[in-house]
């Protein structure tokens, strides 16, 4: 099942033919994770969605309010049985007419559920080796912290790690300076510092990077939002990527460099603990 502007049906809708979000990449998503029929972060995902549409200057409903939309993913896992612990993905698009000018900024949404292994984030230790992808560049600008439809860095970078045996690539801004990896934010732990880039440098605005900066901020780390040169990493004693979906992933090598995961292992636990995941 997934639900098709507020109606649940069977996966099969088929509107390609006049989709903005397929024919032009005009969509937004947002992509939560439930656990025991929460979601976890809402408020953050809402406001970054609210936030995203406004950008691309679409019309936001009277009735899209935080509740309308924890009512609206909530039926559609429970409809689909997957409420313990499940990926949800809206995905929200202008409505069809015109060309590079919309006829009109109305919207449709489209949320779709799967179920996930675990209820509480896993630490994964096994091999995670990454690269810089160095084919296409972020541009550093307010429309590369919002996610949109519109990845083929993440995917021309994914089918380039895919090539090469690698687990995951880093991502260049147009300043030569790394921001993020593919699927998450990036940071680097050096020295008991911990680094992120700023979103200024063009990296996505993301639920779990917030999550984390809090929760280091508790740990007996300096936090600090600076910049990352591809020189840093080679230096550091660890790096991890994170997102909502897997948590904290440590990356294991960087080239000829390999990278321990305590700290890793104390955040992912401390984040567990915060949110009532064990």
């Amino acid at each position: 099942m997934v639900n098709f502007n507020g109606t649940l049906v069977q996966n099969t809708v088929n509107s390609l033919a006049e989709n903005r979000g397929f024919l032009l990449g005009d969509a937004v998503f947002e992509t939560c994770k439930i656990v025991n029929n929460r979601i976890l972060f809402l408020e953050d995902h809402y406001f970054r969605l609210m936030s995203s549409m406004r950008i691309l200057r679409m019309e936001i409903p009277m009735n899209f309010t935080m509740e309308f939309l924890e009512e609206k993913m909530l039926e559609l896992v429970q409809a689909n049985e997957v409420e313990n612990s499940a990926r949800v993905r809206m995905t929200v698009f202008r409505n069809s007419g015109g060309f590079y000018l919309p006829e009109t900024n109305e919207i449709g949404y489209l949320i779709q559920s799967s179920e996930l292994k675990s209820k509480e984030y896993v630490l994964d230790t096994s091999r995670y080796e990454v690269d810089l992808f160095k084919d296409f560049y972020i541009t550093k600008q307010l429309l590369s912290t919002i996610k949109s439809t519109n990845k083929a860095v993440q995917i021309t970078g994914s089918i380039f790690a895919n090539e090469n045996d690698l687990q995951n690539c880093l991502l260049l801004n147009d300043s030569k300076n790394v921001i993020e990896a593919l699927n998450g934010n990036l940071f680097m732990l050096k020295d008991g510092k911990l680094t992120t880039p700023p979103i200024s440098e063009g990296c996505l605005n993301g639920v779990m990077r917030k999550q984390v900066l809090g929760i280091a901020k508790t740990m007996e780390v300096e936090v600090v939002e600076e910049l990352i040169s591809p020189f840093d990493l080679q230096k550091a004693d660890e790096l991890f990527v994170t997102n909502v979906i897997q948590g904290v992933q440590p990356i294991t090598k960087y080239r000829k460099k390999d990278f321990v995961n305590e700290f890793s292992t104390q955040l992912i636990a401390n984040l567990n603990h915060k949110f009532d995941l064990i």
